[in-house]
């Protein structure tokens, strides 16, 4: 039986016709990886040792995970927990699927994070005891025991919360913004510390919509950033500290936290002149502060063309009104849309009906037919969720918690599973296609020529493309810093029985691809190999 969709657009009420179908009719399959984490991932990123750092708020009382024995926070001004013995971090391992407990010891709520040229992450911010803390985790081997630090001789010279973090082309970060924090500043500090935008100022509402900003470094000379809050967008040099240009606003209604919008820039490539940003959904205008649980999500999306000397929005249409959706660059450039909900906003108790179907936005097929709808899951990924790229190709979802608390009985609970969602290019029927790497450097210098060798079972007969995808720090619908660059290639050369020679030019600058780890793939006819970790230095 067909069942009738409710689909909202400003002004006008479209009903989208969805016909019961198996689920295995739609592309893309789902997988339950651990039942129980220990933790809500309000906070998640991949690391170069194949382990993901997952990461919740210390003041939300006992977790699902304690802490080795001995090891305890105490803390005389959390409200909830004044001893707390419980993990609100952990190190969740790929090879074996363990999950091993993590000390914070600063409150990490609504905080930013991004990885450095060294492979470390850097994580700031956060409220009450957080505020003003830096931290990093420098990542390990599985078998040995990395853990947080947090830094004992810098802090935050202003205190953000709901910030953004960016790598800019030579491995400093700018963090942007935050909570009544109208400024940016530098990790490791400048000498002109913290540093007005009052870019974040004049978009400021009532209900904050200027809360993590979405910032993007554009591939032009000195790397400058898009940076786009509420409805709108400016071109912000980092060198001097100043908005180079304003671009036009986008139609409908705010976009960033608490409307609960998401962004991503499309893969860079060919002479890397080009940067196009795509933003799509995000909630009614006041839906927050009205507390409009029921108010549908839009379904816009709105694509520029950042670098252009003229450039002007180009909305198109998605097949469901979202908030709260995470947008992951795959290997192949194209984007899934995964998580979130059809009502509401963000917030704590603020959304409704869950968007179970992901999406699939193909950026170079026509207006009208870019997304494709697939295979829907059966655990709603709410408000503090988040979505990450692997490096086997799948995408790992963990989170969800609309609570001040952990809370399990309720009608969408505090979720604790860990689920991955294998695109369609996984498929069996496509495992003949299947590059796999043998042989690629570990360190490359900028426009460097270099081989990869790969080997594939069925006959190569068209261009095998090597795309870098970075590891990006993902929480409230924002993957900070996220990337993908698809590398200079010549056409492959055989080498053997299904073996062939892949010559390939590094980016040429740290304004295309800042200074760090990249998992390198090998995708033929749109089927991406298991990714190898490169590291690109100066």
């Amino acid at each position: 039986m067909a069942e009738l969709v409710p689909y909202y657009t400003p002004g006008i009420v479209l009903l989208v016709l969805l016909f019961s179908i198996a689920r295995a009719d739609l592309p893309g399959t789902w997988q339950l990886i651990v039942q129980d984490a220990g933790i809500a991932s309000m906070h998640t990123a991949v690391t170069r040792f194949n382990t993901v750092i997952l990461l919740d708020r210390t003041n939300i009382g006992p977790s699902r995970k304690a802490l080795d024995r001995h090891r305890c926070r105490r803390d005389p001004n959390d409200a909830a927990l004044k001893h707390d013995c419980y993990a609100h971090s952990v190190l969740f391992d790929l090879a074996t699927n363990q999950i091993r407990p993590l000390m914070i010891q600063t409150d990490t709520w609504c905080s930013s994070g991004q990885f450095l040229s060294d492979g470390s992450l850097l994580q700031t911010g956060g409220d009450k005891d957080g505020f003003r803390k830096i931290r990093r985790f420098e990542p390990c081997d599985p078998n040995e025991t990395c853990d947080w630090v947090e830094l004992q001789d810098t802090e935050l010279i202003t205190g953000r919360w709901y910030a953004t973090n960016q790598i800019l082309p030579d491995g400093s970060v700018i963090i942007v913004g935050g909570r009544g924090t109208n400024t940016v500043e530098y990790y490791p500090p400048r000498e002109n510390g913290a540093v007005p935008f009052q870019f974040l100022a004049d978009v400021e509402d009532k209900q904050m919509d200027n809360l993590y900003p979405y910032v993007h470094l554009l591939p032009d000379d000195g790397g400058n950033l898009f940076v786009f809050a509420n409805s709108r967008a400016v071109k912000y040099d980092h060198r001097i500290n100043a908005v180079v240009k304003e671009y036009p606003p986008l139609d409908g209604g705010p976009r960033n936290y608490p409307s609960g919008g998401s962004s991503a820039m499309l893969a860079i490539q060919g002479d890397f002149a080009t940067a196009e940003i795509l933003i799509c959904g995000g909630a009614q205008p006041g839906a927050f502060t009205a507390r409009a649980t029921d108010a549908p999500a839009h379904g816009t999306c709105g694509r520029i063309v950042a670098t252009a000397a003229d450039p002007v929005w180009v909305t198109e249409e998605m097949p469901f009104g979202r908030i709260m959706g995470d947008m992951v660059n795959l290997p192949t450039g194209e984007i899934l849309i995964i998580n979130g909900a059809q009502a509401g906003s963000q917030g704590f108790e603020m959304g409704s009906d869950p968007c179970l179907y992901p999406l699939l936005y193909r950026p170079d097929q026509p207006i009208g037919l870019r997304f494709m709808t697939l295979n829907p899951g059966t655990v709603p990924r709410m408000y503090h969720s988040t979505a990450n790229l692997l490096p086997d190709g799948r995408v790992l979802v963990a989170g969800s918690n609309p609570h001040y608390f952990y809370k399990f009985n309720a009608e969408f609970p505090t979720e604790l599973r860990i689920e991955a969602f294998s695109p369609e290019y996984l498929s069996p029927d496509r495992a003949n296609l299947r590059p796999e790497i043998q042989e690629i450097p570990q360190i490359v210098r900028y426009g460097e020529v270099f081989d990869v060798f790969v080997t594939v079972a069925l006959p190569v007969v068209e261009i095998i493309q090597i795309n870098w995808g970075n590891a990006p720090f993902a929480t409230h619908s924002y993957s900070q810093g996220q990337r993908l660059v698809k590398l200079t290639v010549a056409p492959s050369v055989p080498d053997g029985v299904s073996r062939y020679r892949i010559q390939c030019t590094a980016p040429p600058n740290g304004a295309v691809a800042p200074p760090g780890y990249y998992m390198a793939f090998a995708v033929n006819q749109g089927v991406p190999s298991m990714a190898r970790w490169i590291r690109i230095v100066s």
